[in-house]
């Protein structure tokens, strides 16, 4: 059994992560890898975290976290969490999506983080149910229209 492991995107797997692909019916609810990828470009050093989801050589999805970023933009919130989630269409209900939520989770911890936020599109074809499963909670806040999730790492 391979254990799936996480990748930084480089030169020689960036094809690889760019050609992941979610459902068809997924796709108004998180952006392309490609996006991902130009706004971790964008961002100042350390604060976007893209990695490629690997199974042995297969890439099976792509992640991008967010750490000690200002939330609201004054200075009095900073948060860590998870950006961006893809899992291949192929690849999905295999786990994969929970082993990215564990590693961003590890990741924020080794940082000093207690706490890991995310955000989803809402409604009943979003991935709210996936995220309440793992034992994020609604806050009470929305971002850009979508629902802010938040798990204590504690």
């Amino acid at each position: 059994m391979i254990t799936p492991h996480l990748q930084d995107i480089t030169p020689l797997n960036v094809e690889a992560a760019i050609g992941i692909r979610i459902r068809p019916d997924q796709e108004h609810a998180v952006e392309p890898v490609v996006k991902s990828l130009a706004e971790a470009y964008v961002h100042p050093a350390g604060v976007a975290w893209p990695r490629l989801i690997v199974d042995g050589d297969r890439p099976v999805g792509f992640l991008m976290a967010f750490f000690d970023i200002d939330w609201h933009g004054d200075g009095s919130v900073r948060r860590s969490g998870l950006w961006r989630l893809n899992i291949a269409a192929e690849e999905q209900g295999r786990g994969y999506g929970r082993f990215a939520v564990d590693s961003v989770a590890a990741e924020i911890r080794r940082r000093g983080g207690k706490e890991l936020y995310v955000t989803w599109h809402p409604g009943p074809d979003g991935p709210e149910d996936f995220y309440l499963r793992l034992g994020f909670r609604r806050n009470g806040e929305t971002s850009g229209g979508q629902t802010v999730g938040v798990l204590d790492l504690r």
